[in-house]
């Protein structure tokens, strides 16, 4: 007979175990893991069920950080609008900006001067490797790997100089403008630029060294939080989670911006959709973004990089979407305009939410400590679900 003193009435199911000899009454137990715990990367809220050590359920909780972006945003005019794309995900400041520009441009048809395209392209690249590397320090870190995270600090606090040479500032850089740019960059730059190429390329040889022969490494992450390309889209997921599926789905290849369909790069992706592509893919997006940067810093030419605007601006009637490939994913802004200052209707696809929304999928029937790899290696930031 089970024995089932010291178990509240109605815990679970009965399942039983042999524990010395006698058999042990279990039952299911709901765990609340956040809304601010390390496994969640931010204010995220898991209700896991559990039998044992085992997942049975996982339901994400969220909207503890909802600020309300698409409301605000239509009743900021479309240059204060920047300010506020900046900071649904922070880490991805310029690639959230970009897209808003070229939203507006569209709408209004404007065609931004040849230099200002290049080196949007090249900010917004520089700022996916400062994306990556945050997740290619801090994923490791979660497995007790250390070492990784200085690493990846090192070389972001290199770019970051870059960066706020450029922009005058280290996160939220609010540098692209409607028509271009806040202002030119400055004389040294693209020299920097070219110099941090080849420096960072070297460096990520060290990431590889360090973890993906790594017997501790491999045991953690390796055929843990499989993920099929069939579930992912049918999910929405996109960007690097996506990619280690074997779908190699692009913004930047399938529907050209900017100057991407005049450079060459692949699009990484790998094989068995688990917790080790995810990161092996990461490291190669790094190796292609520094491949387009290469290319793009000795095709900037010399000219203006803002068009003349006027002082208050007004988009047409009408309504227009426009996507772009964020660091963390598919990044889609949808605008409707009345012919006023403000739009009248702004809604934002943010990658974080569907990436989010495929955890009940992939924690389902994994071990507890499973969690904490499979949560590591999916690409998200709190701000960019709840928006």
């Amino acid at each position: 007979m089970a024995i089932t003193a010291g178990f509240p009435a109605g815990l679970g199911d009965g399942v039983s175990v042999e524990v010395r000899g006698r058999d042990l009454a279990t039952g299911e137990m709901t765990l609340n893991i956040g809304p601010q715990h390390p496994s969640t990367h931010g204010v995220l809220r898991l209700l896991v069920t559990v039998d044992g050590e085992r997942i049975l359920e996982c339901r994400p909780v969220v909207g503890y950080m909802h600020r309300g972006f698409e409301k605000l945003s239509e009743y900021r005019d479309y240059r204060q609008i920047m300010a506020l794309m900046n900071r649904h995900d922070w880490i991805s400041a310029a690639c959230n900006e970009v897209g808003v520009a070229l939203l507006v441009e569209k709408m209004m048809g404007l065609e931004v001067p040849e230099r200002a395209q290049w080196i949007r392209t090249i900010i917004c690249e520089w700022n996916r490797i400062l994306n990556h590397l945050v997740f290619v320090g801090s994923f490791p870190l979660e497995l007790g790997a250390l070492t990784p995270v200085f690493y990846a600090f090192r070389e972001r606090e290199e770019i970051q100089r870059l960066m706020e040479m450029a922009t005058g500032q280290r996160l939220h850089h609010n540098f692209f403008r409607v028509g271009g740019l806040k202002e030119d960059v400055p004389a040294g730059f693209l020299a920097l630029s070219r110099e941090l190429v080849g420096r960072i390329r070297a460096r990520i040889r060290e990431y590889e060294d360090l973890l993906l022969g790594n017997e501790i490494f491999k045991a953690r992450t390796k055929g843990i939080g499989v993920l099929s390309a069939e579930v992912a889209l049918d999910h929405g997921v996109s960007g690097a989670i996506l990619h280690a599926t074997g779908c190699s789905e692009d913004a930047r290849k399938t529907e050209p911006y900017l100057k991407y369909g005049e450079v060459d790069f692949d699009v990484p992706v790998g094989e068995n959709g688990d917790a080790y592509d995810r990161f092996l893919v990461l490291i190669e997006r790094i190796r292609a973004s520094l491949r387009i940067i290469e290319q793009a810093n000795d095709l900037v030419p010399a000219g203006p990089v803002n068009l003349r605007m006027p002082k208050v601006v007004k988009v047409p009637e009408g309504a227009a979407y426009i996507r772009t490939e964020n660091p963390l994913g598919q990044l889609s802004y949808y605008c409707v305009s009345r012919g006023e200052k403000t739009p009248w209707r702004f809604k934002i696809r943010t990658p974080s939410f569907n990436n989010v929304s495929v955890l009940p999928h992939m924690l389902r029937g994994v071990l507890l400590p499973d969690l904490v790899a499979i949560m590591g290696s999916m690409l998200f930031v709190v701000g960019d679900v709840d928006r």
